[in-house]
C-alpha cells in the first residue's frame, strides 16, 4: 500500500480546518498539535491523542471521515485470518499496532490504530505479497485481537510435560522475574509448564486453574464459565517441582508445607499484564493449589453488552446520571456484580467528574477513575479508604462491597451529602438488600432518603454458537418447562434451541455466558415500606404488582430467545420462586 503524501501546508491547513469544524477544539490547541508534531516527529494523530486533546476514539473517527477509510470502534468477534498469524511475526504485529481482520481475497483488510502512518503497512504487504487495505481500530481493541489470535500459536503443555525432570526444582528460584512473559519459551520445563497452564488457561478464559494432588498424580482443573473441568494430568513426580515453582511465583515460603499461605503474582503475555491470586493448604497427598486469574486485558464492557434488557438499561442509565444517592448491586461471588459497576462507572466517566474507586482487588483498570487497592495490614478497609474518599472532593465513589455497620454507614451518609455512590452486597435478591442494610445497624429512615437502585444479577451459561441446534423436547425439558411456566408451542416450531457439544465447548453444549438482572428502583411505595420496616418479601410482593421483572423472569426471556436451556435458568435461580 503507498499513499502519496500531500504537501504539508495545505495538508496542515485541511487538518486545522476539520478539527475545528469536527472536533471541537480552537485555534491555540490545534497549534499547539502541529508544532509538537513538528518537534517532536511524532504523527500528529498521536500528539492529539497524548496530549488529550481528543479522545482516540474521537481521533480516529475523524481521521476516518478525513481519509475516506472505515473505523471499528470494536473488534469484539472479529477471527484474525490464519495466514496473518503464520507469516507475520508477534512481534512486528505488536510494534506496529496491525492485525488482519478480514480477507477479500485480492485484498487483506488490516487494522491499525496509526492513521498517519503508512511506512509499516507496506512493509506489510511487501512481507505477504498482498494488496493491503487499512481500517481504523482503538490501540486496546487491535492489542486485545493481537494476543487472542497469537495464543493460539503456542499451547505446550503436554510439551512441556515431556521435558519435567525432579532436578528441576533447583532452577526454579534462579529463572523467576517479576513479571513473567507467558510466551517466552526459553525457560527451564516446570518453570514452562507452570506457564503454559497459564497460558492455556488464559485462552480457555479459565477464572480459576486448581492443581488436586491424588496418590499417582497432579490433577489440573479449570473454572471455565462458572463449572470445573478435569484438564492435564501431571505425573506425581514433578508435583513437588511445581508447587515450589508456584511459591516463588506467589512470593511464597517454599518450605512451608503444614500451613496455607496466600500470594500473588503478574504475568504478561504481549502487551497484556495479568493478576495471578494464588492459595496453597496442605491436604493429604500434598498441597492444593489455587490460582485466581484477574485479565486486565479483558475490555471493559458496555451497558449495552452484558445482557440488559431495553427496559432495565433505560432504567440503569436513568439512575447512574443522578447528582447523589447510592445504588447497590447484589449476587454471590462470580456473578458479575464488578462487570457491571463498571460499565456503569464507564457510561459516566467524563472529564468534569471526580470518580474514585476503593476496591478488593482491583480488577480492570479504568482510565480517568482513580482505584485504590484495599490493604487491611497497612489499615487501609472498605471504610477507612471511604472516610479518606470524603476529603478528595469526589462526585462519584464505589466501594467494592458493603461487609458491615461502618462501611454501610460512611456510604449512605456519603450519598446523603450530595454523592453518588456505588457498592455491592451479598443477597439473594433486590428486596433482600434493603432488610439486610437494616439488620447490619443502617437506620431506616437512611436507607429510605439515600438509596436509589438495586440490582440483583447472575449468570447464565449461553448455548455454544458452534453446535447449536433446535431440538423437540423429551420429557424431562418438558418438566423443566413447567416448572418454568413455559409450553413448547412458545417456541419457534415448538423445539428448543440446544448444544449438542462439541470440542470448542468441551462437549458441554454451552461456551460463554451472559447476565440476569432483577432491577428495583427505589419508589416511594417502598420507602414508606422501608420505614416501617417491611419484610423482604413483603417489599417484593409490591414491586412485582408495580412491574418489577425477576431473575427467573428476565431468564426465561433469554430462554425464549434461544440464547440459553431450560435446565439453566432453573440451576440459577433456585432461589427465584415467588
Amino acid at each position: 500500500m503507498t499513499t502519496q503524501p500531500l504537501p504539508t501546508t495545505r495538508f496542515q491547513d485541511r487538518i486545522r480546518e476539520g478539527l475545528l469544524r469536527k472536533a471541537g477544539l480552537d485555534r491555540a490547541q490545534i497549534d499547539a498539535a502541529l508544532q509538537t508534531e513538528r518537534e517532536t516527529g511524532q504523527q500528529l494523530d498521536q500528539v492529539l491523542v497524548g496530549r488529550n486533546l481528543l479522545p482516540e476514539a474521537k481521533c480516529l473517527q475523524f481521521f476516518a471521515d478525513f481519509l475516506g477509510l472505515e473505523f471499528r470502534p470494536s473488534l469484539e468477534g472479529v477471527s484474525v485470518p490464519a495466514g496473518f498469524v503464520q507469516q507475520v511475526p508477534v512481534q512486528f504485529a505488536r510494534t506496529h499496532g496491525l492485525v488482519a481482520i478480514g480477507d477479500r481475497g485480492n485484498v487483506l483488510r488490516i487494522a491499525t490504530h496509526r492513521p498517519l502512518d503508512v511506512q509499516p503497512m507496506d512493509d506489510l504487504a511487501t512481507m505477504l505479497g498482498r494488496e493491503v487495505e487499512a481500517v481504523l481500530g482503538t490501540r486496546s481493541e487491535i492489542a486485545n485481537l493481537i494476543n487472542r489470535a497469537y495464543r493460539h500459536k503456542a499451547d505446550g503443555v503436554d510439551e512441556a510435560l515431556q521435558d519435567v525432570k525432579d532436578t528441576d526444582i533447583v532452577s526454579i528460584a534462579e529463572n523467576i522475574q517479576e513479571s513473567e512473559d507467558l510466551l517466552d519459551a526459553n525457560k527451564a520445563p516446570v518453570i514452562k509448564l507452570v506457564n503454559m497452564l497459564l497460558f492455556q488457561a488464559l485462552k480457555l478464559r479459565a477464572s480459576d486453574i486448581h492443581l488436586q494432588p491424588y496418590s499417582d498424580h497432579l490433577q489440573v482443573r479449570m473454572r471455565i464459565d462458572g463449572v470445573l473441568y478435569d484438564m492435564e494430568s501431571i505425573p506425581r513426580r514433578a508435583q513437588e517441582a511445581i508447587i515450589s515453582r508456584v511459591k516463588v511465583m506467589g512470593k511464597m515460603d517454599i518450605a512451608e508445607r503444614r500451613l496455607p499461605q496466600d500470594g500473588r503474582a503478574s504475568i504478561r503475555i504481549g502487551d497484556g499484564d495479568v493478576d495471578v491470586r494464588i492459595s496453597t493448604i496442605p491436604v493429604a497427598g500434598g498441597e492444593r493449589v489455587v490460582f485466581r486469574i484477574l485479565d486486565k486485558t479483558t475490555k471493559i464492557y458496555t451497558l449495552g453488552q452484558i445482557g440488559l434488557s431495553p427496559d432495565n438499561q433505560r432504567t440503569i442509565e436513568r439512575y447512574i446520571n443522578y447528582s447523589h444517592g447510592i445504588i447497590f448491586l447484589t449476587g454471590p461471588t462470580g456473578s458479575g456484580k464488578t462487570t457491571t459497576l463498571y460499565a456503569c462507572l464507564d457510561a459516566i466517566n467524563a472529564p468534569e467528574l471526580n470518580i474514585l474507586t476503593i476496591e478488593d482487588p482491583v480488577e480492570y483498570n479504568l482510565e480517568g477513575v482513580s482505584q485504590v487497592q484495599v490493604n487491611v495490614k497497612k489499615g487501609l478497609t472498605f471504610a477507612a479508604g471511604l472516610r479518606s474518599f470524603l476529603r478528595q472532593d469526589p462526585d462519584v465513589m464505589m466501594v467494592g462491597e458493603v461487609r458491615d455497620n461502618e462501611t454501610a454507614d460512611i456510604a449512605i451518609r456519603a450519598a446523603l451529602t450530595g454523592h453518588l455512590v456505588f457498592s455491592t452486597v451479598h443477597t439473594n435478591d433486590s428486596a433482600s438488600t434493603v432488610t439486610r442494610l437494616i439488620d447490619i445497624g443502617v437506620e431506616p429512615y437512611l436507607v429510605s432518603s439515600s438509596l436509589l437502585l438495586v440490582i440483583a444479577q447472575r449468570l447464565l451459561r449461553t448455548v455454544c454458537p458452534n453446535c447449536r441446534e433446535p431440538v423437540e423436547p423429551d420429557q424431562k425439558m418438558r418438566y423443566f418447562l413447567e416448572d418454568l411456566k413455559l409450553s413448547p408451542d412458545q417456541f419457534p416450531g415448538g423445539r428448543i434451541m440446544l448444544g449438542r457439544g462439541c470440542d470448542e465447548c468441551f462437549r458441554s453444549g454451552y461456551a460463554g455466558r451472559t447476565a440476569i438482572y432483577e432491577v428495583m428502583p427505589i419508589d416511594s411505595h417502598i420507602q414508606e415500606q422501608i420505614v416501617n420496616k417491611a419484610t423482604a418479601s413483603q417489599i417484593k410482593r409490591g414491586a412485582l404488582e408495580r412491574g418489577l421483572r425477576t431473575l427467573r423472569m428476565d431468564g426465561v426471556q433469554k430462554l425464549l430467545q434461544g440464547q440459553t436451556t431450560p435446565d439453566e435458568v432453573l440451576r440459577v435461580t433456585q432461589l427465584d420462586v415467588v
